[in-house]
């Protein structure tokens, strides 16, 4: 007969419950390093999300406020610095400064980058903690993220207006062939006499896709008054402006809208256009001042080359102009075609006051796109696509 203690030592009852209890504790360890591996992946998505809001932020600064301010105190680093730490990981603000902002050149050597790098690392201080982690010895956990804006050649735009002005060339003579240097913006451009023949010395324009650009530039013009009048006697001046026909005409007062809207068609770079017929002067003055009614709070600050005061994110009263190739329109006129223009650029035109027929703004910034259809667009255009491409 067995004693008590054999009895004891063979009893099987109540062991499920042991293998219960050891099982739920396995299932409790596996279910709670689940959230924490799920809670990593969302605190490495947050930072992306950080990463990608700060470059694409200083991407934008670099094209609307300073193209070569790169310093750790000015808008480009300022506003990918604010942006990143503006989306927090896990509840919290990422670590991110000046030193963490970088501006790499894009494939072809291009300055156009803006490259930011945020951390919540053990070597920051503010690293992501573990739930279940620490039985293992993992206490926390780094995570780092990294994207890169680019503020690229843009080679197409919309919400266009419906006139041109010529790009800049390099001024050398009069009509009559007298030295006429320097440019300024009541000058002409003469390359033909009256008779079609080159004049010597004759005034020389070069396009954005070729070396020595002659034409408007961040660097150079964003900042300056530019007033515009309508254009008379197919004389190419800096202020005249010569009306262009828009795709998608449906008549009545399409013409005035496109300028006091946004005509949604891409515009690309080194399009022929056709001109509009007709005196259109009242029709663009009454356009711009529609403009002008929509956003009467904005206005032109000069501390930073900008537009304050707008209630839109974007003021409607900054719009961009096509600008057309005035040695191509020369060159087709002379050759007794009268109408031949060709999209050299897109100068960005803030709309400040109209004074009679003539209207009074600011070149500034302006953004554009990136398009399949239209030609590579050179590193010399005007307008800048903001994209992230890392």
């Amino acid at each position: 007969m067995a004693s008590p203690l054999q009895r004891l030592r063979d009893d099987e009852r109540g062991m499920s419950f042991v293998f219960v209890g050891v099982g739920f504790f396995a299932f409790l360890a596996a279910t709670t390093l689940a959230i924490d591996v799920g809670m990593f992946m969302t605190a490495r998505s947050q930072a992306q999300n950080s990463a990608d809001a700060g470059a694409h932020a200083g991407a934008v600064a670099l094209v609307r406020n300073s193209f070569t301010d790169r310093t750790a105190s000015g808008p480009v680093v300022t506003s990918a610095v604010n942006s990143a730490r503006a989306n927090q990981v896990m509840g919290q603000v990422v670590s991110v400064g000046p030193a963490d902002v970088e501006f790499p050149t894009d494939p072809k050597g291009q300055a156009d980058r803006v490259k930011v790098t945020v951390y919540r690392t053990s070597a920051k201080g503010n690293a992501v903690p573990t739930l279940i982690g620490n039985l293992f010895g993992v206490n926390t956990v780094d995570i780092v993220a990294t994207a890169t804006g680019e503020a690229a050649p843009a080679n197409a735009m919309t919400c266009v207006k419906p006139f041109m002005i010529p790009d800049k060339w390099i001024e050398n003579v009069d009509s009559k062939g007298t030295p006429d240097a320097p440019w300024t913006p009541d000058k002409t451009f003469d390359m033909y006499d009256n008779k079609g023949n080159l004049i010597p010395n004759n005034d020389v324009y070069i396009g954005a896709d070729q070396n020595g650009y002659t034409g408007y530039t961040v660097a150079n013009d964003v900042g300056k008054t530019l007033v515009l009048r309508a254009g008379t006697g197919g004389n190419i001046n800096p202020s005249f402006y010569y009306s262009w026909k828009m795709p998608g005409d449906i008549g009545g007062n399409f013409y005035r809208d496109n300028i006091a809207h946004c005509n949604q068609a891409t515009i690309l770079w080194g399009t022929q256009i056709i001109q509009e017929p007709g005196d259109m002067s009242g029709p663009t003055i009454q356009g711009i001042q529609d403009l002008i009614d929509q956003d009467l709070g904005a206005q032109w600050d000069s501390s930073c080359n900008c537009v304050t005061g707008s209630k839109f994110s974007t003021s409607p009263r900054v719009f961009p102009i096509p600008l057309y190739d005035p040695a191509f329109y020369a060159a087709g006129k002379a050759n007794g075609r009268t109408a031949d223009y060709r999209i050299a650029n897109f100068l960005g035109f803030f709309a400040d006051h109209i004074n009679g027929n003539q209207i009074y703004g600011t070149i500034t910034n302006i953004v554009g796109m990136v398009s399949d259809q239209a030609a590579e667009a050179p590193a010399g255009v005007f307008p800048r696509a903001i994209r992230l491409v890392q």
